[in-house]
């Protein structure tokens, strides 16, 4: 990507009421002078103000946000058209033919990132906005965006900066007496800059998961209400329920969130025995699915006379108990019934009465967490800021030894890895190819 030419897409999905067209680079004004008309000209002042007038024949209105007030800190010209694909296209193919290019994928963020808009971590959090699934990522991107995670980054990488100037002053000034911090000192520093590190570096859990969301499993022998929990979990019939056994005979793939957490889940079908072709290549499927499951709701049928029959097929998947919620379908008709212990986190629910729902959320979002997860998240790093701070903290208790003998040159060498590292996440130390790798992933038109 270069930031000289001036370049062009829809900012819209296409399809909407309203499509925007957004023109940035060193001749914005000039092209969306030739695309857009008035009886104001978009020259005008007071700028960044929205004037009516054509694009194409059709009525729009346009903009001018010069520089560097401006989404990307160039020229901008925005053109809102009617929404529909073939009247934004007619705007963007007039806008090329007056100079601009079609903007590769991310490449307005990108010249924001370039001209000091945004750091690399909110350009990605850019991304994350676009793609969140559920309330919780969505304000934990936009806490990322703010500066939360980019602050931290850039307090901590301070400190690591402030003890290399202690060390490398110290070789310039050899001779001098000046007034050093003792190394017990610096190395406290260091200790609670790997403490804050440590800190974040744990919350890359909470970011994939919040980032990717969980794949979660429904299954269980036929009848014993996976499509029923798959419809409550849902709020919609999304799946055909039936008194006859067998009725769901492949996947059925929906992604929705339970307790802020995106969830990708997949009714299956049910487990047993059967001289159905069809219905042996669905379960067939099923036990694939079930591998590839993060977490499996195993629904029982607690009515089931021969209870044995339930948890054989469970067993039979040999599945770890720490990815498995047993859940006893069906309680309201047998409320008195002693149910076998089992070797996985169990609970008792009634879909029909929806009874003990919660119950199973709460067991749900302590297995996604590994703990009681009371509230969300501050800030979670992506597995990108994940390994950059493992490199940094790997190379911090090498200075602590140095700092201890006062060896400040060979202090001096891992530290500066240390600082490089930080400053890769935050996009000041970052390799073109790792910014064109982040980038590439935008959709056109951000």
């Amino acid at each position: 990507m270069n930031t000289i030419d001036t370049i062009c897409a829809i900012c819209t999905g296409i399809g909407g009421a309203i499509s925007i067209i957004r023109i940035s680079g060193p001749d914005a004004l000039k092209v969306g002078s030739q695309v857009w008309h008035g009886k104001t000209l978009l020259a005008e002042k007071p700028f960044r103000r929205m004037l009516y007038g054509q694009s194409c024949s059709d009525p729009a209105l346009g903009v001018y946000m010069p520089s560097p007030n401006s989404y990307t800190g160039d020229d901008v010209v925005e053109i809102h058209c009617h929404g529909g694909a073939l009247a934004a296209k007619n705007v963007l193919t007039t806008a090329i033919k007056a100079g601009a290019r079609l903007a590769d994928p991310g490449e307005f963020t990108f010249r924001a990132f370039v001209n000091g808009k945004l750091d690399l971590t909110q350009a990605e959090a850019v991304c994350d906005i676009i793609s969140a699934h559920s309330q919780m990522a969505l304000r934990l991107a936009e806490r990322q965006i703010a500066g939360l995670l980019s602050n931290k980054i850039t307090k901590t990488r301070s400190m690591l900066t402030d003890i290399l100037a202690e060390c490398e002053s110290r070789l310039d000034f050899v001779e001098e007496n000046l007034d050093w911090l003792p190394p017990a000192s610096l190395n406290a520093t260091i200790k609670d800059a790997k403490s804050e590190l440590t800190a974040l570096a744990e919350s890359a859990k909470s970011g994939m998961i919040l980032r990717e969301g969980i794949r979660v499993v429904l299954a269980g022998r036929p009848n014993a209400g996976k499509s029923s929990l798959l419809n409550l979990l849902l709020d919609n019939e999304r799946a055909i329920v039936s008194q006859i056994p067998g009725t769901t005979r492949d996947t059925i793939e929906e992604s929705t969130q339970l307790r802020g957490i995106p969830v990708r889940l997949t009714d299956t079908a049910g487990l047993r025995d059967s001289a159905d072709h069809i219905e042996v290549l669905g379960i067939s499927r099923t036990r694939h699915t079930i591998g590839t499951a993060q977490l499996i709701l195993w629904v029982l049928d607690a009515s089931e006379p021969n209870l044995d029959s339930e948890i054989t097929e469970m067993e039979k998947c040999n599945v770890p108990p720490d990815r498995v919620i047993a859940v006893w379908n069906k309680i309201d008709l047998v409320p008195q019934r002693k149910l076998p212990e089992l070797q996985f986190d169990a609970v008792k629910i009634s879909v029909i009465e929806k009874y003990g729902i919660d119950h199973l959320l709460n067991i749900f979002e302590k297995k996604v967490w590994g703990k009681e997860h009371t509230e969300e998240p501050e800030f979670a790093v992506n597995s990108r800021h994940a390994a950059l701070i493992a490199e940094a903290v790997a190379l911090l208790p090498e200075v602590s030894e140095r700092i201890d003998t006062e060896e400040w040159e060979l202090a001096a060498v891992p530290l500066r890895q240390a600082i490089a590292s930080l400053g890769a996440i935050t996009g000041e130390t970052v390799s073109p190819d790792i910014l064109e790798n982040i980038f590439s992933r935008f959709c056109i038109g951000k």
